[in-house]
């Protein structure tokens, strides 16, 4: 496997026990519906929480969060709307970001919660 899929990998376990520590129930990993994507699907204060994770070695590009584009948060609502039709949860849904920076433990994790609303199209 790639160096930066290893990364990707172990800043996911990362995020994980991040969320797992504050509480965060996790319904899903990587799930996938045909070509569509989540990171995590977790359970919060009666929320559905679907968090999308981004992994950088570093913030030289700049921060891990700018690579949620337009683009990438169109295809998040598109993957939650059929994970909704997949199995119908009856909690509001709220999007996050987790961020993790660095090569190897500890990780710097930022969790950026309400990173972005579903857009009006």
């Amino acid at each position: 496997m790639a160096q930066h899929n290893e990364l990707g990998k172990e800043g996911e376990e990362a995020a994980v026990a991040y969320l797992m520590r504050k509480g965060y129930i996790i319904r899903h990993r990587n799930w996938h519906c045909g070509k569509k994507e989540l990171d995590i699907i977790a359970e919060h204060q009666n929320e559905l929480v679907i968090v999308e994770v981004k992994t950088r070695r570093n913030t030289q590009y700049g921060n891990p969060e700018e690579a949620v584009t337009n683009k990438k948060i169109r295809r998040i609502i598109a993957s939650t709307d059929a994970y909704l039709r997949k199995f119908p949860v009856d909690l509001p849904v709220r999007f996050d970001i987790v961020t993790v920076v660095g090569e190897k433990p500890p990780y710097a994790i930022e969790h950026i919660e309400e990173a972005f609303y579903p857009p009006i199209w």
